[in-house]
């Protein structure tokens, strides 16, 4: 039985459609959020409420939809309001963050493009060996016969060694990264917890520009390196973006937030994913030649990124509803992969299917996810290494997820390994 079927839907049909709020974290939390988006796609495919915990907005759940809203950056802006659900208020005297993602054309693509190198192809190649070794490292030190959680193990784990030597961050400190990452989308209206201390939050947040501002002085002081510091470094878009203390906080949180959450919840995603389906696990085992498939139905699948946030520069029709200027526009994601009229039995992996790559997980346009072949690269070396070693990886116990709207998180994947 899928997860969508296991699932009572009486509560959400008798819901008045004005007040299905799909904003809701405790959806997520529970892994309860298929019949409510199901019910937007077939009854509202863009559908206006007019109250929530982050006011009011517009939910685009439509895979077509979605993409529109998302290719058309002159009328859906992500400077506007930013690219989150979450109104942001400015705290006076606290540095807020700005990053290229919540950038309109033409100052985003010059910010992007000065550390798009750093995922380019030909640094793809050269940095395949070293992830392989460290997956290597990781999976040959994983207890076996013993229940541990895979979460903290191999998806942060092989997240963290990734982001170390992407920004060449001390390594014996590469949680630190992890951390920082998980701080950052941290706030009330997009967890529900509204016992966060935000003062609390904003230190941290500090710590880590501090920590970079100091990578950021060492490093001016050496040779040119293929990280992330010494790109903006050497770039003149970006060479002083350490004096704007907005831009630099918020490019290194992005460029943190971007490397850790796609990858790190992809992996866990999909064990949890092979095991819900054995089906498809036997499918793997008998042509591992799937992976690099798989590893597309797995970002599809489980949609790391729940949703993106766009407003209205204009007037607009999207769908037969009329978007007003200065309106807020949430695309989810997460609905737009499971969309009916695109994906064959949506709700259910199959590591071999056709159209896996039709996924909106990292976005379209110009906003379009830069590190979607590193993402997929880690993916696959892992899935590679993971088939020479075990039959199974197997789920022994309850899963934990996140309470969180933005990022679709996994804090606990109690597994027991099964050697060849």
């Amino acid at each position: 039985m899928s997860d969508a079927e296991s699932i009572d839907t009486t509560d959400v049909n008798s819901i008045p459609l004005e007040q299905l709020d799909v904003s809701r974290p405790e959806l997520f939390e529970n892994d309860t959020w298929r019949p409510c988006f199901a019910r937007l796609r077939n009854e509202a495919p863009v559908h206006y409420l007019t109250d929530s915990a982050n006011g009011p907005f517009w939910s685009v759940t439509s895979h077509d939809l979605i993409k529109e809203v998302d290719s058309n950056n002159t009328v859906f802006s992500s400077e506007k309001g930013g690219i989150s659900i979450v109104d942001f208020v400015p705290v006076e005297g606290q540095i807020q963050g700005k990053n290229f993602i919540s950038m309109d054309e033409p100052e985003h693509m010059p910010q992007r493009m000065a550390v798009a190198p750093t995922v380019a192809p030909k640094n793809l190649a050269q940095l395949e060996p070293m992830i392989r070794e460290r997956v290597i490292d990781i999976l040959e030190n994983l207890p076996i016969g013993e229940t541990f959680n895979w979460v903290q193990e191999v998806s942060i784990e092989l997240t963290a060694r990734m982001l170390a030597t992407l920004f060449d961050f001390p390594y014996e400190e590469r949680r630190k990264l992890v951390h920082w990452s998980d701080i950052a989308t941290a706030v009330p209206e997009v967890t529900g917890d509204d016992s966060i201390d935000m003062k609390e939050r904003y230190d941290e947040l500090m710590s880590c520009a501090a920590a970079f501002y100091q990578l950021w002085a060492s490093k001016a002081a050496q040779p040119p390196s293929f990280d992330l510091i010494s790109m903006l470094q050497n770039n003149p878009e970006t060479e002083n973006m350490n004096e704007d203390p907005e831009l630099f906080l918020g490019n290194i949180i992005l460029l943190i937030v971007g490397g850790n959450d796609t990858t790190r919840n992809s992996i866990s995603g999909g064990v949890l994913a092979l095991n819900q389906y054995p089906d498809q696990y036997e499918k793997l085992r008998a042509n591992p030649g799937l992976i690099p498939n798989m590893v597309a139905e797995f970002i599809r699948w489980q949609t790391p990124v729940i949703h993106m946030r766009r407003t209205a520069l204009q007037d607009y029709e999207l769908g037969g509803q009329k978007i007003r200027e200065g309106d807020k526009v949430v695309m989810w994601y997460l609905s737009g992969n499971r969309d009916e009229s695109v994906f064959e039995n949506p709700d259910k992996l199959i590591i071999d299917r056709p159209n896996a790559r039709g996924h909106v997980s990292f976005g379209f346009g110009v906003h379009r996810c830069m590190g979607n072949r590193l993402a997929e690269m880690q993916l696959r070396v892992l899935w590679e290494e993971i088939m020479k070693r075990f039959h199974t990886v197997e789920v022994v116990g309850d899963v934990e997820r996140l309470s969180n709207n933005f990022i679709r998180g996994i804090k606990n994947v109690p597994v027991r390994l099964h050697p060849l």
